[in-house]
Formats: structure tokens, sequence, C-alpha cells
């Protein structure tokens, strides 16, 4: 039998969540794991009750040509790792564990170096999340130790 190991096997879990994104742009899924039990996921949308960029038919992002990056308070969307986050309790959070998995729309394409924006960053660190891992293609993935977000604080 040919099973996944458990990092590749909650990615595709993140993966099959990112399928309910309704970015135009890029789709994400996040799943949080704690004590190898599912505690949350999210994916890319926009708030309950609000249109979304797929039934809007436009992005801001796209039309305006934004850099990845920038000017995220023109999305429409919630993160997917912020959706998993205010969707648990931070007691099941503690030490847990983000898979995050990005698809470029248009493409099909992992996103490449995904990882979580400075907004979500500081959700992470706040959550309690200790490790982020993200895929970067079907099989390879990045693990990153939120500790070191902490550790190389990027203030300016």
């Amino acid at each position: 039998m040919n099973r996944p190991n458990k990092d590749n096997y909650y990615l595709d879990v993140a993966e099959v969540i990112l399928e309910r994104s309704t970015c135009l742009r890029r789709k994400f899924g996040a799943v949080i794991v704690n004590n190898d039990q599912i505690i949350s996921c999210g994916y890319t949308g926009a708030p309950r009750g609000r249109k979304n960029c797929s039934e809007i038919g436009v992005c801001k992002r796209i039309k305006f040509n934004i850099p990845r990056g920038e000017k995220y308070e023109l999305c429409r969307s919630v993160h997917a790792e912020a959706n998993a986050i205010i969707h648990a309790s931070r007691e099941k959070m503690l030490n847990s564990v983000l898979y995050l998995v990005g698809i470029e729309t248009e493409t099909g394409d992992y996103v490449d170096n995904t990882a979580p924006c400075s907004m979500c960053k500081r959700l992470i660190i706040n959550s309690g999340i200790k490790t982020v891992i993200s895929r970067e293609n079907e099989k390879k993935f990045k693990i990153t130790e939120v500790d070191s977000w902490i550790t190389n604080d990027d203030t300016f």
C-alpha cells in the first residue's frame, strides 16, 4: 500500500478545501491540525453574506495589476489562514500545525513560495500555532517554525 506521509495527507486535505475558494487570482486552502486531529479549515472567500469576486466577475487586484503582497485592503476576500483561525478556539490551536496550499486560478499551478501574508502571520502568532507547512509541489513542502517570525521580527 502506498500511503502519503502525514504532512502530505493534510496538505492534500487543504488542497481539496481550496476548491471552495472564490478568488479569481489565487485559491488557498488551510487546515489546522493538533495532535493528529483536524481542528479547523478555511479557504479564500468574501465574508459571509457579501458577494464573492467569482459572483461579481472582477478582482480589483487583477484589474489594477497590484503585485503580490501589496494593498490587501482592496481584496474582498478573507484569507484561508484567517478563516481557519477564526473558526477555532485558541486553546485547541496552541502548538498546532497549519497546512497551507495555494493554486494559481488561471494556470492551476502551485503558487510559488506559498507563505502567509504579513497580516496572517500576525494572526498565526497570536493564535498559538507553532508550525506552518506550505506545499511547494505535489510532494514537496516547506516547514516554517512560527517562532522564527518573532525572532526575526521584520520591524522597521
